[in-house]
């Protein structure tokens, strides 16, 4: 009984990696993402990196999903394009 109950209240929780228009050159662009994306519904956590310029972004996908996400960005003038994990890793 308890695993089943355990199954049912599992979140899907993913990551999705974007790089984003302009780039982000600071630590107030940083701030800037950070601090708009982490009012969006279903957001856990968000990770920039200037040097790869990428935002990391967890998020519960019973909550949102990844064209939600990347539309948020556009209430802050930015763009965002979603990027391949090996992108990123190259």
């Amino acid at each position: 009984m308890l695993l089943m109950a355990a199954v049912t209240m599992a979140k899907d929780i993913k990551t999705v990696v974007v790089t984003t228009e302009p780039q982000m050159h600071c630590e107030s662009c940083e701030k800037k993402i950070k601090n708009n994306l982490r009012f969006e519904k279903g957001v856990k956590k968000i990770e920039t990196n200037i040097e790869t310029q990428t935002v990391t972004i967890t998020y519960d996908a019973d909550k949102t999903t990844v064209e939600k996400l990347l539309k948020s960005f556009e209430k802050f003038n930015y763009k965002a394009r979603k990027l391949e994990v090996n992108t990123v890793l190259d």
